[in-house]
């Protein structure tokens, strides 16, 4: 198994893992390979050394302490995305109707731009870039 750095255009860096570097390219080529933040499929591969994944040569405490982080990351992101109402691209419409009680005052979650989301933090409006895992986009069990 060959572990390569790799980073989307938004700056997000993650490591993928694959059988070879052929296997990357040949994935790259057919849109396969994404962004777990914000599902980019235009990733570029970073310098990096080589490095190969062997079966038991990790050390497993930082291993399970990385695992560990991400289990709870995913818990609170799930909890977020439950508790809150997406408005999908009416995200800054929905805020501003919220912000001036045109509509009820409630949680809600979307996509906008980010003038979009400036505009909306001049105005006094809270707002929160979340970046969302595309494995948790689909809908929740």
């Amino acid at each position: 198994m060959k572990v390569l750095d790799l980073q989307c255009p938004h700056g997000h860096r993650f490591e993928g893992w694959f059988a070879s570097a052929d296997d990357f390219e040949s994935q790259q080529s057919r849109k396969l390979v994404e962004c777990p933040i914000c599902g980019a499929n235009e990733v570029s591969r970073l310098p990096s050394a080589p490095r190969l994944n062997l079966s038991g040569a990790t050390d497993s405490k930082a291993s399970a302490g990385v695992e560990q982080m991400q289990a709870h990351m995913m818990r609170a992101l799930r909890e977020v995305l439950e508790k809150t109402e997406n408005v999908g691209d009416r995200f800054a419409e929905e805020a501003r109707r919220i912000h001036y009680n045109e509509a009820p005052a409630r949680s809600i979650r979307g996509v906008t731009t980010p003038e979009d989301a400036r505009a909306l933090v001049e105005e006094g409006i809270e707002v929160m870039p979340l970046p969302v895992p595309a494995a948790l986009k689909e809908p929740l069990q």
